[in-house]
């Protein structure tokens, strides 16, 4: 894969995946299964994606699942 050498998809990665790593020790702290699962996912995601706009992109749709079930009750 040629985009683990492009500057933009390297800081999108650990932007996201840091975000992750918050919501994994949040839950896993608190007992919050959404935010254990929500982290997990933001962590290992961009390591299959290519575009740093879909890095973007996803975990925006992630964090946003995250807060419509949080605020369903989940």
């Amino acid at each position: 894969m040629e985009s683990f050498s492009n500057p933009t998809w390297l800081f999108a990665g650990m932007l996201v995946s840091t975000v992750g790593l918050g919501f994994f020790m949040y839950g896993k702290k608190e007992a919050r299964i959404p935010h254990l699962v929500a982290g997990m996912a933001m962590m290992a995601y961009p390591g299959f994606v290519e575009s740093p706009a879909a890095i973007l992109a996803v975990g925006a749709a992630l964090g946003g699942g995250l807060w419509l079930a949080v605020r369903a009750g989940a």
